[in-house]
């Protein structure tokens, strides 16, 4: 974003961390739009093939103000180098160990990440001067809640997944910082986003590919379980909403306000491939919740912030989008 001063004007910098991912890539080139410089931080960590986020930033690499540096976020001398050298004036913090039952298996690394690298970020904010912070949490904090819809003023101590706890973990973080030192900060409570470019792990993309494919799917559960899905377009307008609207220290609830069971979900992806699904039934896994559903009138009241596409309108994207970009090669 341009900001006038007396006859001066300057570009605002956001450092992105994660950036070459979903969220990351489409934030960024929204950013750029916006009239934003942009740094992006991305380690391309294998969880998946490293080649399919530098697809996903390739046409913002092609912007002169947008610059991409190859990192840990748990690397605090690169950390630093990074904040001194770009000097940003916002950062969004989404860099991330992702994925609910991975973390089961492997819960000391998603700390690492997540927890660690989170208060390396914040401490680097800090120690640059850096005031606005935007951090991505996650629908999952929520664990098994009984009440639906979800709402910002809930009782998130029950988390299910390592994961989970991580993000909780990672806002209370990040009310320490506000608290110590007046950073403003928001913490975003993503639920379940797709659209293009959707991690391939993802219900999803997995089960796009698995059906056009004709491949055996797995179902875990009875199908019932339910998820508040929100597509990607709508997470970026609330995403830049926070940014221009950044105060205090507020957690805001990011998601469509709809749910779609699994059962749902299988039988619209058929009817947009044209085939129908082999599914494979087994019981439900730990860490996994019964069912997501956001309560957005704080983001509404915040940050004017209106879904505009319903889960049909973005699965049919996301599968044009699937179908034209040789998704279906991908392993």
């Amino acid at each position: 974003m341009t900001v006038r001063t007396g006859e001066e004007a300057f570009m605002e910098n956001i450092l992105i961390t994660g950036g070459a991912g979903f969220i990351g890539s489409h934030l960024a080139e929204r950013s750029l739009e916006k009239g934003y410089e942009v740094t992006v931080i991305d380690n391309f960590d294998p969880f998946y093939d490293p080649n399919v986020k530098r697809q996903n930033i390739s046409k913002a690499s092609m912007d002169p103000r947008y610059q991409l540096l190859e990192g840990d976020i748990r690397d605090e001398e690169f950390i630093h180098f990074v904040f001194g050298r770009h000097t940003p004036d916002i950062v969004v913090h989404l860099a991330a160990r992702a994925g609910v039952r991975p973390s089961i298996d492997h819960p000391v690394i998603y700390n690492d990440v997540n927890v660690r690298g989170t208060a390396i970020i914040l401490e680097a904010c800090h120690k640059h001067g850096v005031k606005r912070f935007i951090f991505g949490s996650s629908s999952s904090v929520y664990g098994n809640a009984e009440k639906v819809p979800f709402s910002e003023d809930d009782n998130v101590d029950y988390p299910v997944s390592p994961y989970a706890a991580t993000k909780k973990a990672g806002e209370l973080l990040c009310y320490t910082y506000h608290h110590l030192y007046g950073m403003a900060i928001h913490c975003l409570r993503f639920f379940t986003v797709f659209g293009p470019r959707q991690r391939p792990e993802m219900a999803i993309h997995k089960f796009t590919r698995m059906i056009d494919r004709d491949e055996e799917l797995t179902q875990y559960g009875n199908g019932k379980s339910s998820r508040d899905y929100t597509y990607i377009e709508d997470i970026i307008d609330g995403v830049m909403a926070s940014i221009e609207n950044v105060s205090g220290y507020e957690i805001i609830n990011l998601g469509e306000s709809k749910t779609t069971s699994i059962t749902e979900l299988i039988k619209k992806l058929e009817a947009l491939l044209g085939k129908k699904a082999r599914v494979r039934v087994l019981p439900h896994q730990p860490g996994d919740v019964h069912t997501t559903c956001a309560d957005i009138r704080k983001a509404a009241r915040i940050l004017g912030y209106a879904p505009k596409f319903p889960v049909d309108a973005g699965l049919k994207v996301f599968v044009e989008w699937y179908k034209d970009t040789g998704q279906r090669t991908f392993r």
